[in-house]
């Protein structure tokens, strides 16, 4: 915990819904990411608290508005071989 530096931590369910609270928009992107360009990144606080950062797809930067729901997707991982981490990932997608 950054708050106490207690070590005594445990995943707790949240909601997969939240609203849009900033984001970017990436145009020049990591190799692993070039194809993507452009692509949005944001921050999304969810319905029971947390904020969360993560790429926002399914939609395109134009239509993204602060204060729009979104929902969190997640995904498997598609490619063993590649260079970026191959555990379950998330994005956010408009709802």
């Amino acid at each position: 915990c950054t708050n106490c530096f207690s070590k005594d931590l445990a995943w707790v369910p949240v909601s997969n819904k939240g609203k849009l609270l900033t984001y970017t928009v990436i145009h020049v992107a990591p190799k692993q990411f070039e194809t993507l360009t452009p692509y949005s990144i944001g921050i999304v606080k969810l319905d029971d608290g947390p904020q969360l950062l993560g790429m926002i797809q399914h939609t395109t930067p134009d239509k993204l508005k602060i204060g729009m729901t979104l929902t969190i997707e997640h995904e498997k991982p598609t490619n063993a071989q590649a260079k970026w981490p191959t555990w379950p990932r998330y994005h956010f997608k408009p709802t």
